[in-house]
């Protein structure tokens, strides 16, 4: 079952908690590809410094400033795209990063996107920038809404996944945000998954 528009029109840091266990597809001609969440972390709008709507709403963060359930999509380091979740109640923005999924539909398809990873335990969606290469996820995605989207949206398991341990920490890369905001623990992870990028 697709989630509706109001599950994030909330505060971002509970959908970023709540994301977790929840389905990530992407639809394609090779066909459908994906898994549950298994971590994720939250950033909130202007007053937040490590998000990238600190310095205002700019053309890059527009989608923050928009209607909650679209895609954020961005590249790092020049070269890697990263998916965010519009999501945000009570503030200016808000976005939830999607940092990892535990591969279980489209396996194959996955790893032929990853560059063919034979080996079993290679991580294929470990990480937001190995996460969209394997989803086939690109910037052509920014803006684009994931409750109606016919080629990435999320869904509710059916029937519904049992509770997880929920892990918190601190987000990761976001030192210059300086304290009160590099160390705030709104990094969410199923605790002893596998798959989440970085096990703490």
């Amino acid at each position: 079952m697709r989630l509706p528009r109001e599950f994030f029109a909330r505060e971002t840091e509970q959908v970023a908690r709540d994301l977790l266990g929840i389905w990530l597809l992407r639809g394609g001609p090779d066909g459908i590809a994906g898994g549950p969440i298994v971590e994720t972390e939250a950033y909130g709008g202007p007053e937040d410094r490590a998000s990238h709507t600190r310095a205002g709403r700019t053309r890059r963060t527009a989608p923050m400033f928009g209607p909650a359930g679209h895609a954020y999509v961005y590249l790092v380091y020049g070269m890697h795209e990263c998916l965010n979740v519009v999501a945000y109640h009570g503030r200016e923005a808000g976005a939830v990063l999607i940092r990892a999924i535990e591969p279980r539909l489209g396996v194959e398809l996955m790893r032929d996107r990853r560059g063919g990873r034979a080996d079993a335990h290679a991580p294929l969606a470990s990480g937001p920038a190995r996460l969209c290469q394997a989803l086939a996820v690109t910037r052509a995605f920014d803006g684009a809404d994931l409750v109606t989207g016919q080629d990435l949206w999320l869904a509710a398991p059916r029937p519904a996944a049992a509770a997880v341990e929920v892990a918190t920490g601190a987000r990761i890369g976001v030192d210059y945000a300086g304290e009160g905001w590099a160390d705030r623990p709104w990094r969410f992870w199923i605790a002893g998954n596998p798959h989440v990028s970085r096990p703490r």
